[in-house]
Order: C-alpha cells, then sequence, then structure tokens
C-alpha cells in the first residue's frame, strides 16, 4: 500500500478463500464486504486473469486471449445480474480451465465483484504479450482511493 497510496492511511482486510472454490460463495462474501468498502476499506481481489504455467507457449495465445475477452465483457460490458450469472458458470468461458487449471487465482476477483455491488469495472491493465505469448488484464471497480474494489 505504501508504493500506491504512500500518503493514505487506508484499511485493509485479508481473506482466505473457501477450500470449496464456489464463485457463488465468494460473490456473496464480497456483497457482504461492501458495506466495508463504503467505509473506505480497500478490498482487492488478487490473481490474475491467466494462470497456467502448463501452457506458456504460443499455445497460451489463443487460449488467454479468448477467456481475457470473456472476462472483458462480463466485467466491463455486462448488466450486475448477466455479470453475476456468468462468473458463476465461469467454467463455461472459452478455454475456462486451460486458462485456469486452478481457479485458485480466478476466485478472488469474485470477492471484489461482489463488493462492487452493481458498479461496472474498468479494465486498468491491459497487456497481450506478457511472458511472451499471453494476454492478461487486471481490473478495478471504482476509485482505488475511496474504497474500491481492485
Amino acid at each position: 500500500m505504501k508504493v500506491l497510496a504512500p500518503n493514505e492511511n487506508v484499511p485493509i482486510v485479508q481473506l482466505s478463500l473457501d477450500v470449496g472454490m464456489d464463485p457463488a460463495v465468494h460473490l456473496q462474501v464480497g456483497r457482504l464486504l461492501a458495506p466495508l468498502r463504503r467505509e473506505g476499506v480497500l478490498i482487492i481481489g488478487s490473481g490474475f486473469s491467466y494462470h497456467n504455467f502448463a501452457i506458456r507457449d504460443a499455445r497460451a495465445a489463443p487460449i488467454s486471449q479468448h477467456f481475457d475477452a470473456w472476462l472483458q465483457h462480463v466485467l466491463v460490458e455486462s448488466e450486475p445480474a448477466e455479470r453475476t450469472e456468468l462468473l458463476i458458470r465461469w467454467e463455461d468461458a472459452p478455454y475456462a480451465r486451460d486458462a485456469h487449471a486452478r481457479e485458485d487465482h480466478l476466485i478472488p476477483l469474485m470477492v471484489a465483484v461482489g463488493a462492487a455491488e452493481d458498479e461496472p469495472g474498468a479494465c486498468v491493465y491491459h497487456e497481450t504479450a506478457f511472458m511472451r505469448f499471453v494476454t492478461a488484464s487486471s481490473f478495478r471497480f471504482g476509485s482505488p482511493l475511496s474504497g474500491a474494489a481492485v
């Protein structure tokens, strides 16, 4: 936090993922945290839009591109109810299990989306050649210095 906001005193809540990795559970956890967000608590869902180190070569390019495009649509363009449904069924997304063989790097996003309530996401980082072949993005909901879900 000292790098992101060196002159701010931002409260931070750290959570562990539920072992069941159920997206609906983590969206609900985020919704339960939304009041804290309104009080200025920064909620960060750390992870990555692509996380499969077994596929890091040229095969990763179409996998990550298609999954990233799906995430962009869901987080930035979808209405809140549709966003929730699509995230709950994330495994139906193009190349979902190739992009995330295990969902532990995607599920934190569900908490951030839940905490954001009905706010659309904004893509704040997008790269098409991460580790040469991977398309990857990061998203923000709200303003990071006003208690955003990141």
